[in-house]
């Protein structure tokens, strides 16, 4: 049975056509996915990322725990609610998963992961947690609402990790609210969080609790767009899901998110990234840091050793067709492929994001293989469209 988020209902009673995705019941689009990629990139729209799971970790070895973990170094959050973009490796320095953390203290930190990683990422992280020197004193709380409404309060702490089962309302549900007028149309259905939210700067955490319980609002998006990403109880999901639509917030599905994500050149793990490659074929070598030698993070020693194999590039099509992902790509340096691909709504174009043999330069073109046919492509940056502007 597809797990289903507190928006469910909303979703119908908006007109969404659900599908399957992770193992969620989710909205693919409420009619025109092409409307809802022009109203985040003109206006403002929302997502339900209610799929997604939020883990809070406590406790006096939070960040050195972290900074073990992590290819990243939380030791650089100083700023309460500051947020940080990693990577999660394995030893052999391939990518188990990428996540987001907000620092509060540290002794207590905010991670985001993704929706089809959830139980690898918190199997993997409840054995860092027991696995150097006799284990972190530190506790990582998940946070989980299923069908039956029920929650599910899951403890990882150490090598005595239990998992208890209670009912309760204290499960969370998120709404991403993306584009260029997100954050004044938030302010006017919630004007009371603009005290605590305006001076937020990207990659910033505000906490604060309104009438409907305690909020988190990160400035961050998955869109290539301004705006916020909220966190409320799951029981007043309804509630502000219905107020941003008053607001003029377009409700908007996983086809729009994944057209505006592959024009800002984000990843997505399991298709452009998993445990078979590195950051550095990627494109996100800025998220390992390698500032302090004396910091250990898993999966170090093997990037040391493992240089990368291919370049993480952009195609544009010259040629008419359509970009997807798996297609084969033919340069004078060998073969490449296509990791996503799509039609670009803002560029009016097909683009792609795309793994290619080392020594292709950027500006060159090379031909990709589309019902048996070699169609020109162009070799660009991995980032298309950043805040409603072409980079092409």
């Amino acid at each position: 049975m597809l797990l289903r988020t507190p928006l469910y209902e909303s979703h119908l009673a908006a007109g969404a056509k659900m599908v399957d995705f992770s193992g969620w019941e989710m909205p693919i689009h409420y009619g025109s996915q092409i409307e809802e990629h022009h109203a985040v990139r003109r206006d403002a729209g929302m997502f339900d990322v209610s799929h997604m799971c939020a883990l809070d970790l406590v406790g006096p070895d939070a960040r050195g725990y972290l900074r073990r973990l992590l290819a990243n170094d939380v030791a650089k959050l100083t700023m309460p609610g500051k947020a940080l973009y990693s990577c999660m490796l394995d030893e052999t320095g391939g990518v188990i998963d990428d996540l987001i953390v907000y620092f509060f203290t540290p002794e207590r930190y905010r991670i985001v992961v993704n929706a089809g990683t959830t139980d690898k990422d918190i199997d993997w992280m409840r054995a860092c947690l027991g696995g150097v020197s006799g284990g972190f004193n530190a506790t990582l709380m998940v946070r989980r609402r299923g069908n039956d409404d029920a929650v599910t309060m899951i403890a990882l702490q150490g090598p005595d990790a239990h998992e208890r089962r209670r009912t309760g309302v204290d499960a969370v549900a998120m709404i991403a609210v993306q584009g260029p007028r997100a954050r004044e149309r938030f302010w006017t259905a919630f004007p009371d969080s603009r005290a605590a939210t305006a001076t937020l700067e990207n990659f910033q955490a505000a906490e604060f609790t309104s009438a409907q319980g305690d909020w988190l609002v990160a400035r961050t998006g998955y869109t290539g767009e301004d705006g916020f990403e909220v966190t409320v109880p799951a029981e007043a999901a309804a509630d502000v899901w219905a107020t941003l639509l008053a607001a003029g917030v377009k409700p908007c599905g996983l086809g729009a998110r994944d057209t505006l994500r592959l024009e800002a050149g984000m990843n997505l793990y399991g298709q452009d990234m998993d445990e078979s490659v590195t950051p550095f074929e990627v494109g996100l070598k800025w998220t390992v840091d390698l500032k302090d030698p004396a910091r250990e993070f898993i999966g170090k020693s093997a990037l040391a050793t493992r240089q990368a194999r291919n370049l993480f590039a952009g195609l544009l099509l010259l040629d008419r067709g359509g970009l997807r992902a798996h297609q084969k790509v033919i340069t004078p340096q060998g073969e490449g492929e296509t990791t996503s691909g799509s039609f670009s709504p803002s560029l009016n174009q097909s683009i792609a994001l795309a793994r290619l043999p080392l020594g292709v330069a950027l500006g060159s073109e090379v031909e990709v293989v589309i019902r048996d046919k070699r169609l020109k492509a162009g070799v660009v940056k991995p980032t298309f469209v950043r805040n409603g502007k072409s980079l092409i």
